[in-house]
């Protein structure tokens, strides 16, 4: 997956920039926090204190944040924004609602990708 992974938020001009998104598993992501400076800064602590798994793509976070609040993402984000959220799920060792059924269905070994499910 493209980005840093140094953990450090993107910048915008010499300003922290900080989107949040939310999925619950049906429709597309949408964007439920947004903002530059001091408000980038709370919305990355939050996400810290909630144990949220942040991506430093500096160019998605400067596309998301054109975005309107509870705005859904558009489908030219769909594949960049699924790998950011199969990344997310993955280093919290979990999977998705009824994930290992569809690679039952298409499949693949389970427990392929090496993460545990919590059950």
């Amino acid at each position: 997956m493209s980005g840093r992974n140094d953990n450090t938020p993107p910048l915008e001009g010499k300003r922290r920039l900080a989107v949040a998104l939310e999925y619950g598993g049906q429709g597309a992501p949408r964007v439920t926090a947004k903002g530059a400076g001091p408000l980038a800064e709370r919305i990355i602590e939050l996400a810290a204190e909630h144990d949220v798994p942040l991506e430093t793509d500096a160019d998605l976070v400067a596309v998301l944040a054109q975005l309107e609040l509870e705005q859904a993402i558009p489908e030219s984000l769909y594949r960049v924004v699924a790998e950011v959220i199969a990344f997310a799920y993955l280093v919290k060792g979990r999977f998705p609602e009824g994930w290992e059924e569809r690679q039952r269905d298409q499949g693949a070994p389970r427990g392929e990708t090496g993460a545990q499910r919590d059950d």
